[in-house]
């Protein structure tokens, strides 16, 4: 029998999709069709699972099974939605509109009823990742990525590396990591760290700062990298500062 062609590596840049699905063979054909198709995949059985490759990695879009063993979809796809507006394209075995109703109401950006042809599954994923690239246009024209010390921040996706580790980050302290990067060197106002996103109010702003030293500085009292500027607000000071 020949071998088969090894699969080329994908870009560091390629659409990182997480799969939740409790069918593994199911998974496994979505995975290698996405994998084949210029996406990075990876996978979960069940909502858990996803809690666990949420809390180290960063996605760019979810294809999410609604009927799950434990926590089902809809109510994952809830949760989720209270701290994420990663877009969501969730799969049902069910024909019925007012599971679709459902799902649009509590956020879910698209809908695929089981079976499908894959290849429906691969355009409207790539039409949520379109949506979501031209709701922000500004990030065309910011780096792709800072460095810091030992760390490398990527803005378009959020991810936050020592080396080869992956520093977990939540939304609040993305939003303020990335507001810095993009000014990278500037002080940044309180005020205007206060208005990203929801982060509601000055003293907010300064326990996800000090949340956010914790993750980095090695000595969080004494800051090298997240600097405050007293009475104003704070900077970030990377290599190139």
């Amino acid at each position: 029998m020949a071998a088969q062609p090894a699969r080329k590596p994908l870009p560091d840049e390629a659409p990182h999709i997480l799969v939740v699905d409790d069918d593994r063979r199911l998974r496994d054909l979505l995975a290698r069709f996405l994998g084949d198709n210029g996406y990075r995949v990876t996978t979960a059985a069940n909502a858990a699972e996803a809690d666990q490759r949420l809390a180290r990695l960063v996605f760019d879009a979810i294809v999410l099974d609604i009927m799950m063993p434990g926590e089902n979809g809809f109510d994952f796809a809830r949760r989720f939605r209270t701290d994420s507006a990663v877009p969501i394209l969730m799969l049902t075995a069910r024909a019925d509109g007012k599971d679709r109703i459902n799902g649009l109401e509590i956020g879910v950006d698209d809908y695929l009823a089981k079976p499908f042809e894959p290849r429906e599954l691969l355009l409207r994923l790539g039409n949520i990742l379109k949506r979501t690239m031209a709701a922000e246009p500004a990030q065309a024209a910011r780096p792709d990525f800072v460095r810091f010390g030992p760390f490398l921040y990527g803005l378009s996706r959020g991810e936050l590396r020592k080396g080869e580790e992956p520093i977990r980050l939540t939304e609040r302290e993305r939003e303020i990591l990335t507001a810095l990067a993009e000014r990278a060197g500037e002080v940044v106002p309180r005020e205007e760290l206060a208005a990203q996103g929801t982060a509601a109010n000055d003293r907010t702003v300064d326990v996800q700062m000090n949340r956010l030293r914790r993750k980095i500085e090695r000595d969080p009292a004494d800051p090298l990298y997240l600097q405050t500027v007293r009475g104003v607000g704070y900077r970030l000071v990377t290599d190139r500062t």
